[in-house]
């Protein structure tokens, strides 16, 4: 019997044009919780993330800063985008660089294959290409100022007017196996305005597209002709598989590992790259004889004064900006809790702070902080038998039971909002239940150590699960809470808990030994919350790209 596939989930490879804003770092976040709660599920997981290096607009911004482009990617790399990984708390297993030797060598034996299957051959490209999206552009695509200049939609910059001979993928023999895959697998692209987008693509008509380029030198040569090398994004895409071991030889570690982890079971990609994500991936993959992707999934962009988050626009605000006045927990508590991931969502200081405040210093943070008072007061710190439940607590256990389900299907199905909405209900449930209750009353009243004991079992067994639920999208407080609450020497590590088992009731034992701490989310004043400098002005103009 083979061993169970792992779960493979991937975010795109991000253009290393600059340093990176909260544009990119809200689709690491997504990936970061959904392969978390997937461990959580027991699941054999693989996150994959990385850099794209290749390409005329990285080879143009080294130039300009008087550096080589290895040595521009590899700064950006070590002093921006590996250390963002650590800002956000993003657990990859993986980090993948187009320049790497792995990558490269994948990516030569990928080509070399699909010109052996007759679907690479030369030709001549002649058309709009935007720098900044590192795009060959249609007609449809572009816009028309005033003057008579055309313009890319995306980043309102005057395209470029490219003829070389290059050589080109039959991107149009695949038309009729899309359009059928598709319609086979209606969830392969999602949200459903995404899927409605591709599949009406694909029926206008797929033309064959350059797969190299003649005028640039910075990318991977092509093996079979070294005056060119290849089209960035037919570079780029490619990371997916040779992060995981594709083009290496058979029977080696790498080659297995490929085996049993491809297909992609979650790829996360932004609205504007979906063409490449959802139409020419697919067609390269299957003119490699490969798998296609079980999901490709389109979030919508990040707003801030109504603008896409832009490096370009001076709009891109930096992860450390926020993380430094709210921390990372709320960060990735707020953008999957905010924004119905899918869709646009715009980001505001003002909002965060509310939300902060609301949801889970006053929510959240002083429920724990009540709960592990009393038990330290009260019980000397010792988690009380409980004794004969009330209505009242089953209500409680049946609310922990709804929560757990709901939460765990909206998370499989990435609605991260939803999911967190099922687990902040419960939390606004349980401090309901503490106001009724009224545990400092029962305290004063000795007939009524019973029931003290019985309510104050309840909340913190209430905080077991939030805190098992929580902790894929806020580890830091979660594993914290989860040390208050004693659970590590009876119950284990927190990560280690199965959120499908959150809801069960009764499984943080008496006799744990309790124990206070700082707030888990302190009290931030508003005035305090935005930088005086919110939108920084980039040192280097450019917008995320890949």
């Amino acid at each position: 019997m083979s061993a169970p596939k792992v779960f493979y989930a991937t975010t795109p490879v991000y253009y290393v044009n600059d340093a990176p804003h909260i544009g990119h770092a809200y689709t690491t976040t997504a990936g970061d919780v959904l392969t978390r709660w997937h461990r959580q599920r027991g699941e054999k997981v693989w996150f994959l993330t990385g850099t794209d290096e290749h390409g005329s607009k990285v080879e143009r911004t080294a130039i300009a800063n008087g550096v080589t482009p290895a040595e521009w990617c590899a700064d950006l790399v070590e002093n921006a985008w590996l250390p963002v990984l650590k800002t956000i708390d993003a657990a990859n297993d993986d980090f993948i660089r187009t320049t790497s030797g792995r990558h490269r060598q994948g990516v030569q034996r990928f080509w070399t294959k699909l010109k052996e299957n007759g679907f690479v051959e030369a030709a001549t490209y002649e058309g709009p290409y935007c720098v900044d999206c590192e795009e060959f552009k249609l007609p449809g695509d572009v816009l028309t100022a005033d003057d008579g200049t055309l313009l890319c939609p995306i980043h309102d910059r005057p395209v470029e007017m490219l003829k070389e001979d290059n050589w080109f993928f039959r991107l149009s023999a695949f038309q009729d196996a899309l359009l059928d895959h598709y319609e086979r697998h209606p969830h392969a692209v999602q949200p459903q305005s995404a899927y409605n987008e591709v599949v009406s693509f694909i029926k206008g008509g797929l033309s064959d597209i350059s797969m190299s380029r003649s005028s640039v030198s910075w990318g991977v040569p092509l093996p079979w002709d070294s005056e060119q090398v290849v089209y960035v994004w037919f570079d780029a895409l490619l990371n997916y598989i040779t992060a995981i071991g594709y083009g290496a030889n058979t029977n080696t570690p790498e080659s297995e590992r490929f085996a049993a982890t491809w297909p992609a079971d979650v790829q996360l990609v932004g609205k504007d790259i979906l063409r490449f994500h959802a139409v020419f991936w697919p067609a390269m993959l299957m003119a490699a004889e490969l798998e296609l992707p079980r999901l490709v999934f389109a979030h919508g962009w990040l707003l801030v004064g109504g603008e896409k988050m832009s490096k370009t626009k001076l709009t891109g605000i930096a992860p450390s900006q926020i993380i430094d006045t709210f921390g990372s927990d709320a960060f990735r508590y707020y953008f999957l809790r905010a924004i119905n991931f899918g869709a646009d969502g715009s980001f505001s200081w003002e909002d965060m702070h509310a939300r902060y405040t609301s949801e889970l210093a006053n929510g959240l943070g002083n429920l724990a902080s009540r709960a592990t008072a009393m038990v330290v007061r009260y019980c000397d710190a010792v988690l009380p038998e409980p004794g004969p439940y009330a209505n009242a607590d089953r209500a409680l256990q049946d609310a922990m039971i709804a929560a757990a389900e709901g939460a765990d299907a909206a998370m499989v199905r990435l609605d991260f909002s939803a999911g967190i909405a099922a687990v902040r209900s419960f939390v606004e449930a349980v401090n309901l239940y503490v106001t009724e209750q009224e545990p400092w009353q029962l305290a004063k009243d000795p007939s009524q150590r019973q029931r003290l004991d019985t309510v104050l079992y309840t909340v913190c067994e209430a905080l077991r699960a939030i805190a098992v639920l929580y902790n894929p999208v806020m580890p830091k407080s979660m594993s914290a809470l989860w040390g208050r609450l004693g659970a590590v020497p009876h119950l284990g590590e927190i990560g280690d808990q199965d959120v499908r088992h959150a809801g069960q009731w009764g499984q943080l034992p008496p006799g744990a030994v309790l124990s206070r701490g700082d707030a888990l989310f302190p009290r931030i004043e508003a005035e305090k919350s935005e930088p005086a400098e919110s939108v920084p002005t980039p040192t280097n103009s450019g917008s995320g790209g890949n």
